[in-house]
């Protein structure tokens, strides 16, 4: 799956960097300054926040875009109230995570359609209306 992820961003950046835990992250972030940041919302973290709630916290203008195996409503939810710009579940990747960068990179919103019918109430709405300009 990562090398598949590896090779996907590779084709858009000049820059690809992996890393395994929120230490490595944040300290790759620190040292690079990347304008956008892919991030498994499983990676291993330290204390309660999650690992998005930490990047938005930390780096406010970082873009990001949190890939997920978990397809339940309260996960995307939570993932996009944290401060993720897209949410791209890892099944997917390989057709969704191309769409999420051209989408995030022109300050729209993105949740693999796969996911898009999981969102509730208001955000629902304004997610799926931002996700069809793609």
């Amino acid at each position: 799956m990562l090398e598949g992820v590896r090779s996907l961003l590779q084709e858009s950046f000049e820059s690809v960097v992996m890393v395994a835990d929120e230490n490595s992250l944040l300290q790759t972030v620190e040292k690079l300054g990347p304008d956008l940041v892919v991030v498994d919302v499983s990676l291993p973290v330290i204390g309660t926040k999650n690992v998005v709630t930490v990047l938005r916290e930390r780096y406010p203008d970082v873009q990001l875009i949190a890939l997920s195996i978990h397809d339940e409503s309260i996960a995307v939810e939570r993932v996009l109230a944290s401060g993720a710009s897209a949410f791209v579940l890892k099944r997917c990747a390989t057709t969704d995570l191309i769409p999420a960068l051209e989408e995030v990179s022109a300050g729209r919103v993105y949740v693999s359609p796969a996911a898009r019918g999981l969102l509730r109430g208001p955000h629902n709405e304004n997610r799926r209306q931002a996700n069809h300009r793609s």
